[in-house]
């Protein structure tokens, strides 16, 4: 092996990091390339079958990591069971980040219909999504993790932003609409790349003749919807980070179980994406669970480890809590909804 393949690049080797991304990069050409080459629309059991592929491959993750994983102690503050600490904080960050990505499902439908996308494009447009989601997750975990790492007292800070988002969700009213005429990005490109009204198959650039005869550069609406999912993606991301970091400050947990998570839920969009409203009161699940994480940094790492006045809790506990919230929520949802299959209010 090379010996660049052998340094370390966030506390692993460089090499395990382009093997990851390599397996991701060869599923995303599976899914365009190979199972969906032809523009059509996704069938709800397609979408489930992809989804129930990435969630296979997702726990398998999880069980190469038990196995084989070599986590770096100086991201685990507790001695003892690096390796069972690692898997633990993976399958709680990959539920949370999950649950949290559940509403980018809601926006993303608002996005596709104010751009009247066809459904027929829609996937092309959420796979290429997923490839600047990638991009733009390292960035932000690359800076996050940085900075806890460099700085606790930081994630005191990212405790309180957590309690007050999950207080916030619980008794605010998130459910407006983005409004896309006021996109600061779409606003900018419109001013340098002319737009057409009209959508040309498959691209998201086309050239055609201005008012003088001369062939531009256009942008369709399929390039302004990639770019508004993209915007959404990196707006959430402000949420999603905190709350993993929170989980864990492991760089690879923290980007393996988010990378996991967007490609589950992306897969899984033209089956949640008619049902959205039956999962009423996930959020309400969700806003508990950042609560939750939130208290357990004071908890360990203020209560525990600064003071010594309680004991600490172990990643299991967050497991098993974000387990018990979350599903207990999806089951609540689709129970109070069985009748209608709407919300109840």
């Amino acid at each position: 092996m090379p010996e660049v393949l052998s340094l370390a690049v966030a506390g692993q080797p460089l090499w395990m990091w382009l093997s990851f991304l390599t397996v991701i990069l060869f599923l995303l050409w599976l899914d365009l390339g190979f199972f969906n080459r032809k523009d059509a629309v996704v069938s709800a059991g397609k979408s489930a079958a992809m989804w129930s592929m990435f969630a296979c491959m997702s726990v398998g993750f999880g069980v190469l990591l038990y196995f084989f994983y070599e986590p770096n102690p100086e991201f685990y503050p507790r001695d003892g069971g690096l390796r069972e600490q690692a898997v633990i904080q993976y399958f709680t960050g990959y539920l949370l980040e999950t649950a949290l990505a559940f509403d980018n499902i809601f926006v993303m439908s608002l996005v596709f219909t104010y751009f009247a996308v066809p459904r027929e494009y829609q996937h092309r447009v959420l796979f290429w999504g997923i490839l600047g989601a990638i991009v733009f997750r390292a960035l932000f975990i690359g800076l996050g993790t940085a900075v806890v790492n460099q700085f606790t007292w930081v994630l005191f800070i990212f405790a309180a932003f957590l309690i007050y988002t999950g207080v916030r969700m619980l008794f605010g009213d998130d459910d407006e609409a983005p409004n896309m005429e006021d996109n600061f990005v779409l606003k900018l490109v419109r001013r340098f790349i002319p737009v057409t009204p009209d959508i040309y198959g498959r691209k998201f650039v086309k050239r055609l003749p201005d008012e003088h005869g001369v062939e531009k550069l256009y942008a369709t609406p399929l390039l302004l919807a990639l770019i508004s999912v993209e915007v959404v993606d990196i707006i959430f991301a402000v949420d999603s980070v905190p709350a993993i970091l929170a989980v864990t400050q492991d760089p690879f947990i923290v980007y393996t179980s988010n990378i996991f998570a967007i490609l589950g839920l992306r897969s899984m969009y033209f089956m949640l994406s008619a049902a959205v409203e039956r999962f009423t009161y996930l959020k309400y699940g969700l806003s508990l669970v950042l609560v939750l994480i939130g208290g357990k940094i004071i908890w360990n790492f203020g209560l525990s480890d600064g003071l010594g006045l309680v004991p600490h809790l172990e990643a299991m506990w967050s497991l098993i809590a974000t387990l018990t919230l979350l599903i207990g929520a999806i089951l609540f949802s689709l129970w109070a909804t069985r009748k209608s299959g709407t919300d109840p209010s």
